[in-house]
Parts: structure tokens; sequence; C-alpha cells
């Protein structure tokens, strides 16, 4: 789902739930960076400097990719966690989009 796109829909409840769902995939992005800057850079990067080394850039690299790939498979099992708990309970709404 895009981030500029508004439901189709004219009812308001339809609207305010993607608006919904599109703050809190930005909320969730914005959330990503941060502990991926937190914890790769700290990881990678034990003395700054002005540059980085080619040893701190593959470093940070990879550990970006692993930080991503995980975020979105726990994103995945949670959202299908949710689902399959709002189907049992009776249905409802239940928000996708939520990984990144």
């Amino acid at each position: 789902m895009s981030f500029n796109s508004i439901s189709n829909s004219s009812d308001p409840k339809s609207q305010i739930m993607d608006q919904i769902r599109q703050e809190a995939a930005v909320n969730n992005a914005r959330a990503l960076i941060s502990k991926v800057n937190g914890h790769c850079f700290d990881k990678c990067v034990p003395s700054p400097g002005t540059s980085l080394s080619g040893r701190e850039e593959r470093c940070l690299s990879a550990c970006m990719e692993k930080y991503i790939a995980t975020w979105n498979l726990v994103s995945r099992t949670y959202i299908a966690q949710v689902q399959k708990s709002a189907g049992q309970a009776g249905g409802g709404a239940v928000m996708d989009g939520l990984g990144v």
C-alpha cells in the first residue's frame, strides 16, 4: 500500500482506518531505521572517524540487511497471528501493512 493512497471508499470509517494503517507503517519504518542505526553502527563502527572504512561499510550493509529481513519476518508473523486471532474472535477489522 502506498503511503499517499486514500481509500476509494467514501466511508469515513474506511478512510480513518487507511490513515491509521499509513501512520502505523510510517512509525514502524522510523522505528526500524532508528534501531538499525543504533545497533549496526555500534556493532560495526567502534571508533567513528571522518569516513567509513571498507570493512565498516560491508559490516553495516550486512547488518542492515539481516536486521531488516528479521524485522520483516517478525512483522509478517505478528500480522498472521493477529489475523488468526481476529478470525477466531469472530472477525473484525485487522490492520495490515504494518511491516516494512
